[in-house]
């Protein structure tokens, strides 16, 4: 769903947001942070930012109680930036300020607010610009080994940052503006003080549309299909293609998507559907991304998917077998004299 691999930073500015409710204050850099002449930098930032979004399925929109998206703080500064009505730095002062307000909890940590301007990030298969908003709160001790007159010196930092180990961010994708924007969230904390970071500081709901509703329910049946049908089934290859194939040609021929007759349709068997409900439920919990029972099928997310819904059985390095129906048409065995295994293939005609 979001992809960062060919995304590249345009500007860097990082603040500090203490705890308003501890009487620790903010501090405001004066200018951005030149990283043109830094090779390494700039890549070891963007693992650090984004690779935890990988996983982040679940897409947001900002919104305000009131209706009123002009009132939701972070959309509008990052709108004004968006429409070139404030600099870049300017918008990242605002928002830090803007962070620190709502940063009442008494335990909420004081932490280092980085602010990107990112080019070429893709969602859904289409890219944006967008801005990164990134907090880390979490510090940690390194040890530091390096070579010392025939021998090895030892030293350390003291209060580090795991670049593995993202606290917070958001990033808001320059598209769909009326509707409040893409936004995606990554928040490592679980305590009830963490709540600040979606509900007051973003101000977010879910976006959970027909194209992301269909977009998830393909990829976790195909996860499950390819990886935890095995755990209770013994499905030969052919198999775990026709369930594919089948799933695909259903999304295909709907315009609705019903959660049963799906069920019914495509899986068949009662115990693979007991055991499907139960896989769906993890990847809703996990993800906190509920399914529908009931949705408008979004062509383009099919679309989409059917590349990853691979329908060729390769035998050694000689053969592919290209699957795309007809099951039973498709018989395997073992041949007892070559000691080899075999498919067995009918057919009509050949062209």
């Amino acid at each position: 769903m979001f992809f960062h691999q060919d995304a590249t930073f345009e500007q860097l500015s990082i603040h500090r947001v203490g705890n308003k409710a501890q009487d620790e204050f903010y501090i405001l850099s004066d200018e951005p942070v030149d990283l043109s002449n830094d090779e390494v930098l700039p890549d070891l930032l963007m693992q650090y930012f984004m690779k935890p979004f990988a996983k982040a399925n679940e897409v947001y929109r900002f919104y305000h109680p009131n209706d009123d998206l002009q009132l939701n703080e972070v959309y509008y500064f990052a709108k004004q930036y968006f429409d070139a009505k404030i600099s870049f730095h300017e918008m990242s002062q605002q928002l830090s300020k803007h962070l620190y307000e709502v940063s009442e909890h008494p335990k909420i940590k004081a932490g280092e607010v980085y602010v990107v301007a990112l080019k070429n990030v893709q969602i859904e298969g289409e890219e944006h610009d967008a801005i990164g908003v990134f907090k880390s709160e979490n510090k940690e001790a390194y040890l530091k080994v390096y070579p010392n007159a025939g021998g090895f010196q030892l030293d350390y930092e003291q209060e580090a940052i795991n670049i593995n180990k993202l606290d917070k961010g958001v990033v808001i994708v320059n598209v769909e503006e009326e509707e409040g924007y893409k936004v995606l969230v990554v928040d490592q904390t679980n305590q009830s003080e963490a709540v600040y970071w979606k509900d007051d500081f973003l101000k977010i709901k879910t976006r959970n549309d027909n194209f992301q509703q269909t977009g998830n329910f393909m990829k976790v049946y195909k996860n499950f299909v390819t990886e935890k049908l095995d755990d209770t089934f013994e499905l030969e290859k052919a198999d775990k293609i026709d369930l594919l194939n089948r799933s695909m040609d259903y999304f295909k021929s709907k315009e609705t998507f019903d959660q049963k007759e799906f069920e019914e349709e495509v899986i068949g068997n009662p115990d693979a559907i007991s055991l499907f409900k139960s896989y769906q439920q993890n990847f809703e919990e996990e993800f906190d991304s509920p399914f529908q029972t009931n949705f408008e099928i979004a062509s383009p997310a099919v679309k989409k998917m059917s590349s990853a819904y691979k329908s060729v059985i390769k035998l050694d390095k000689n053969f592919h077998i290209y699957v795309h129906g007809k099951r039973e048409y498709l018989e395997t065995g073992f041949d007892e004299d070559k000691g080899m295994n075999y498919y067995k293939l009918y057919f009509e005609n050949e062209s």
